[in-house]
């Protein structure tokens, strides 16, 4: 709980208030969140930065797969926290909630957009899916690993489980079982085609797949911007850019977006 409380209060603390009423006439909330192993102060913030010095509200929000958190809460307590901050922002008087996700961000942003009604997504270079075959060879094992324990009544218990991203290798996070199958079971939050295909209808999602992202994501670029819903404002946008430095290189084209959809 005092986690919690912390992690509302951040998300305040990045909501320029007293500017955006001034700007804008509906208040534009923007949820930000970073990818796996990473925090709000990384690859993110030029984007958060960026969105707020255009008059958009932020709430730029460490998620439970940081470094520092390393998998602290399931996926559905993530859902709450996310689902709070975004409470907040409306208190406020944001009008538009759209969310931005970077890699493991935005696999886990189209989990939550196919559950909690948003104005509009953006996944950015979106990574971490763990329906294929490469993603489960690399914790296959610690899935079994779990569902043992929790067979063996130690479902209280913490263990160390795989995780695993390309560019870093494999690494040991500290968790509960069942809290380490919420997200890394293959019909799970993180199945990135399933989630997408339970997004709203409505929904319009601007697809960011930079031109020199990791090669796994750009042979399946097409497929991930194929299986979003068919709407008039979606929109693939290829940054000449890398995996880690797509949010920065497209706040401009990310922001015009947004304000393009709000003002429908």
């Amino acid at each position: 709980m005092k986690y919690f409380r912390r992690l509302l209060i951040s998300a305040l603390l990045c909501l320029p208030w007293t500017s955006l009423h001034a700007q804008s006439p509906a208040a534009i909330g923007v949820v930000v969140m970073h990818g796996k192993g990473g925090n709000p102060d990384g690859l993110t913030a030029p984007l958060a930065d960026g969105l707020k010095q255009r008059g958009f509200w932020v709430a730029n929000l460490e998620m439970p797969w940081s470094r520092r958190r390393s998998y602290d809460v399931d996926v559905a307590t993530a859902d709450k926290e996310v689902a709070a901050a975004i409470t907040a922002m409306r208190k406020q008087g944001a009008k538009k909630i759209f969310m931005a996700g970077h890699s493991q961000g935005a696999v886990y942003a189209l989990h939550f957009a196919g559950t909690h009604p948003l104005d509009g997504l953006v996944i950015i270079a979106p990574g971490g899916n763990v329906a294929t075959a490469f993603y489960q060879d690399k914790v296959g094992a610690s899935i079994t690993q779990a569902r043992e324990m929790i067979a063996q009544g130690k479902e209280g218990e913490d263990g160390e489980f795989d995780e695993f991203e390309g560019r870093k290798g494999r690494w040991t996070v500290k968790t509960r079982p069942m809290t380490y199958l919420s997200w890394f079971v293959t019909n799970g939050a993180m199945n990135q085609m399933k989630s997408s295909a339970a997004l709203p209808k409505t929904l319009p999602v601007l697809h960011v797949a930079p031109t020199s992202d990791y090669p796994a994501l750009m042979r399946a670029k097409q497929e991930m911007f194929d299986a979003l819903p068919e709407h008039p404002l979606k929109q693939l946008y290829e940054p000449n850019s890398d995996h880690r430095n797509a949010p920065r290189d497209s706040v401009d084209e990310i922001a015009k977006w947004i304000a393009e959809v709000a003002a429908k």
